[in-house]
């Protein structure tokens, strides 16, 4: 069977380079599934979770936004941050969305409400892949 090759790289270097069956990422204009021999497409991606799928394994990693590069054999993440499950620190991300719920329900006028929105949704993915 054949199967894509997937990079996944962050300013601060790659987190993951390996072959998988299927690759299914959430990009801005909604859910996106790749398989071996898609047609080349790029598209933003949002701040979610991104299944890699081998046989009857399936990987996820926590992905912070960025963009999706696709080519018939190779699928290359350009992400802000991305994290494996098991490099998640489940208690910093239950302090930082516990801290952003308390933001956004405050009604106090300094607030960067866009700001704790994302902060929220990075730390909810985050929690999200850690289970």
């Amino acid at each position: 069977m054949k199967t894509l090759t997937v990079s996944v790289v962050t300013p601060d270097g790659p987190v993951l380079e390996d072959s998988f069956d299927m690759v299914s990422c959430k990009a801005e204009n909604g859910e996106l599934g790749i398989l071996p021999g898609h047609i080349p497409m790029v598209a933003p991606l949002t701040i979610s979770g991104v299944r890699l799928k081998r046989e009857n394994d399936t990987e996820r990693l926590a992905v912070n936004g960025g963009f999706l590069e696709v080519r018939p054999d190779k699928v290359t993440i350009l992400a802000q941050s991305a994290e494996k499950p098991s490099e998640i620190n489940v208690d910093r991300a239950q302090e930082a969305k516990t801290r952003a719920e308390k933001r956004l329900q405050s009604k106090q006028d300094d607030i960067d409400f866009q700001r704790a929105e994302l902060a929220l949704k990075r730390a909810t993915n985050r929690l999200e892949i850690s289970r």
